[in-house]
C-alpha cells in the first residue's frame, strides 16, 4: 500500500482548511461524494488534465495511513486505481505543502517526488 498520497487544491480553500483543521473537499470532491487524491505517479497527469491554466494552487502530501478505513483505492482513468477519501480529511494527516507554478503551456509543475515515502 502507498503511504503518501497527494492533493492539489486552490490555496484559498486550503488555507481555510488549515484554519478549521479539516479539509472537506473542493467543489468537484463535494459533487462526487469523496475527496480525490493521486499517487506520486499519477499527480502530474492529474495536474495537467484537471488544473491546467489555474493559478494559486497548493500540492499537499498526505499520510494515507492516517486516513484509515475511509480511504479507498478505486478504478478511475483507464482502470488505474486512485485514492478516494469518503469523509473529511483531518489536517493532521498533511506531511507538507508546496505552492505550484505553471509551465509555459499552463500545466502545474509538480516537484520531484522521488525519495518521498511510499
Amino acid at each position: 500500500m502507498v503511504n503518501t498520497i497527494y492533493k492539489i487544491a486552490p490555496a484559498e480553500l486550503w488555507r481555510h482548511a488549515e484554519q478549521t483543521g479539516t479539509f472537506t473537499g473542493a467543489p468537484i470532491d463535494i459533487a462526487d461524494g469523496f475527496i480525490h487524491f493521486s499517487s506520486a505517479d499519477q499527480v502530474q497527469e492529474t495536474a495537467s488534465k484537471r488544473f491546467r491554466h489555474q493559478t494559486g494552487l497548493i500540492l499537499a502530501a498526505i499520510d494515507a495511513t492516517a486516513l484509515g478505513d475511509a480511504l479507498h483505492w478505486e478504478p478511475s482513468r483507464g482502470g488505474a486505481l486512485f485514492p478516494h477519501l469518503y469523509g473529511p480529511m483531518p489536517m493532521e494527516a498533511v506531511r507538507w505543502t508546496k505552492t505550484l507554478a505553471c509551465d509555459a503551456g499552463g500545466s502545474p509543475i509538480i516537484p520531484d517526488l522521488t525519495g518521498e515515502p511510499d
